[in-house]
């Protein structure tokens, strides 16, 4: 878990860098430079705007398309990465016992715990990094996203129901949504683990507080994209993941018959 926990913070260290190559005060254009802006932001944004021009200048249904149309896209590579985390999972108590009988530090004793440990993976076809590339995939599309929809200038001067896109949700109607989909979202894929860790079972009452607060003070725009990605994460979670866990405890059941 510490592998993973330091994966994430590192991921997000690069992505802090990759977003500082373009400013989040100035406007993506199509003269706008660097590889971030140029081959992340700019198509996303032009995605936007190309919907938008179809809807009738409706940016925020075009939110909601590209939304969907990223998350549909998308879509392979979280299947990939939950098949590779329940894998990782269904290993887990051998993991232990190995863990158990190699308990001292020396390193003779870590090697041969590391030997071990890849054969067990080698056996049971599990690659323990297969569940961190779509993660490295995933994250510079959807922080580009997140990108374009700031610094989309034409975005900011429309509405889209009760709230304009430009400034946040007036009455905190989307934030709470977000953290109630968040929650939810989170809660669902805990459901779908066998022993989920302290540290997950945190972070699923930490996330939901943290996209309040900071849906409150960002662009409704940003948080209505949040609020759709969430209930495409849900039914996603529900229709694929679900299945997924209900088939593998009827192989386990017929196994132990």
């Amino acid at each position: 878990m510490r592998k993973k926990i330091g994966l994430m913070i590192a991921l997000f260290a690069l992505m802090a860098v990759l977003s500082g190559c373009g400013s989040m005060n100035e406007p993506i254009t199509k003269d706008s430079t660097g590889i971030w802006d140029t081959y992340f932001v700019y198509p996303l944004s032009w995605l936007i705007t190309y919907f938008a021009n179809l809807t009738g200048e409706n940016y925020g249904l075009a939110i909601i398309i590209v939304t969907l149309l990223i998350r549909t896209a998308l879509l392979p590579l979280m299947i990939q990465q939950t098949r590779s985390s329940k894998a990782m999972q269904a290993v887990q108590p051998e993991i232990q016992k190995l863990r158990e009988k190699y308990k001292s530090k020396d390193a003779n004793t870590q090697q041969k715990l590391q030997q071990e440990t890849m054969a067990l993976f080698q056996k049971n076809g599990v690659n323990p990094l297969a569940g961190c590339l779509p993660l490295l995939i995933q994250m510079p599309i959807l922080l580009g996203f997140y990108h374009a929809i700031m610094r989309t200038g034409e975005i900011a001067n429309h509405n889209f129901l009760w709230f304009d896109l430009g400034d946040p949700d007036p009455y905190y109607i989307l934030p709470l949504v977000a953290g109630l989909t968040t929650f939810l979202q989170q809660k669902i894929m805990m459901g779908g683990m066998d022993n989920p860790n302290p540290q997950m079972k945190m972070l699923l009452y930490i996330m939901p507080v943290m996209i309040v607060v900071f849906a409150i003070n960002f662009p409704a725009a940003l948080s209505l994209y949040w609020v759709i990605g969430n209930i495409f994460m849900i039914a996603q979670t529900y229709f694929i993941t679900t299945p997924m866990k209900k088939n593998e405890n009827q192989v386990d059941g017929g196994a132990k018959k």
